[in-house]
């Protein structure tokens, strides 16, 4: 539940768990490259994201291990964990920001559609958390989330002894 103790996890704590992710899922994205493609054909990540490249050229192997793959990952991690690895070292949450409860796939996928959005204009939307007074993103203003620093000081004990059962 959102109350006026809930804190929010600002641009800088995000910043971090987002470096931490990419700490495990690069090698990860790598190593999957080179094991489902057989070499560095994957892995020529100059050729993979050049805009230009012709229809043709298209590497499904390479979208699902670069693209489609990490997406799946973090969106399993956001409905199941409220969070990816860095967010949950750094004890933060992504919650609806209406209720405070676990996000559903819609929201996720929202979510993470919106961080497109967030990163066009010169990453703004992101820069944007500096400046919001809930510490939203656009992506998390798109998808109705926040991402809060979960505190079991202000859960109720009711609550804590639920999660004990």
């Amino acid at each position: 539940m959102i109350t006026v103790l809930t804190e929010y996890a600002g641009f800088w704590r995000r910043a971090f768990a987002f470096w931490i992710d990419w700490l495990w899922m690069g090698p990860l994205v790598l190593f999957l490259s080179y094991f489902i493609c057989g070499g560095s054909e994957c892995t020529d990540l100059q050729n993979s994201m050049n805009p230009m490249t012709s229809l043709e050229e298209f590497d499904l192997r390479n979208f699902l291990v670069q693209e489609f793959l990490p997406a799946l990952l973090i969106l399993w991690f956001w409905i199941k964990y409220s969070g990816t690895p860095g967010k949950m070292l750094l004890d933060c949450e992504i919650v609806d920001a209406r209720t405070g409860k676990q996000i559903d796939f819609k929201q996720a996928i929202l979510r993470y559609l919106g961080y497109i959005v967030s990163a066009l204009p010169f990453g703004l939307g992101f820069l944007w958390i500096m400046l919001d007074k809930r510490k939203q993103g656009w992506h998390d203003k798109i998808a109705g989330t926040v991402v809060i620093i979960h505190d079991e000081a202000t859960v109720p004990l009711s609550q804590l002894q639920e999660s004990l059962l």
